[in-house]
C-alpha cells in the first residue's frame, strides 16, 4: 500500500460546489456528473476566475457531506474572501492520509487517487481510520503533459 501519515494545520479552501444527485456506489454516474460541472466551469469561466485569486499553483477536488448532502467542489487556496465562492471548505488541524500519484488525465486524476484510497488502501489501514470530514485532492500541472496530485483525508488513531 503506497500512503503517508501526515500531520497537517488547519486550512480553508475557497470551493464552488454543487449537490451530488447520483448514488454514490454507481462510481460511473457520480464520474459523468463531477465532469458535467467541472466542463460547465471551464466553459463559462468561473473556474479561471476563482483561480486567479488562488495563492498557490494547485487546483483541488473536495469531497464533503454538506447539509445532509454529499457536494463535490472546485477548490483553491485563497487569503480572502470571495464573492464567486460557494463556500470557504474548512479542514480540521491534525492527521491526515495521503496518496499521490501522476497522471496524463488532469481531471481522471482526481477520481484516480480518491478511489485509490477508498478502495484500495483505507479499508486495510487497521491503526487509523476515517470518521468524516471533507477529504480532497489537489493537482497541479507539471508542465509536460502531466500532472501531480495527492488526496488527503483526514483520519484518528484508532
Amino acid at each position: 500500500m503506497d500512503y503517508q501519515l501526515e500531520t497537517k494545520e488547519a486550512f480553508s479552501l475557497a470551493a464552488i460546489g454543487f449537490s451530488l444527485q447520483s448514488d454514490l456506489s454507481d462510481m460511473d454516474a457520480v464520474i459523468a456528473e463531477k465532469t458535467a460541472f467541472y466542463k460547465k466551469l471551464t466553459q463559462d469561466g468561473t473556474l479561471d476566475a476563482l483561480k486567479q485569486s488562488a495563492t498557490d499553483d494547485l487546483e483541488w477536488s473536495v469531497n464533503e457531506v454538506y447539509q445532509n448532502k454529499a457536494w463535490n467542489y472546485r477548490a483553491i487556496s485563497t487569503s480572502k474572501s470571495l464573492e464567486i465562492a460557494t463556500r470557504m471548505v474548512e479542514f480540521p488541524a491534525g492527521d491526515y492520509i495521503t496518496v499521490s500519484g501522476i497522471s496524463e488525465d488532469a481531471d481522471g486524476l482526481f477520481d484516480q487517487l480518491t478511489y485509490k484510497a477508498f478502495g484500495e488502501i483505507l479499508p486495510y489501514v487497521t491503526d487509523y481510520a476515517y470518521v468524516g470530514g471533507p477529504n480532497a485532492t489537489w493537482r497541479k500541472d507539471n508542465g509536460d503533459g502531466t500532472y501531480s496530485g495527492q488526496f488527503i483525508v483526514p483520519v484518528v488513531k484508532q
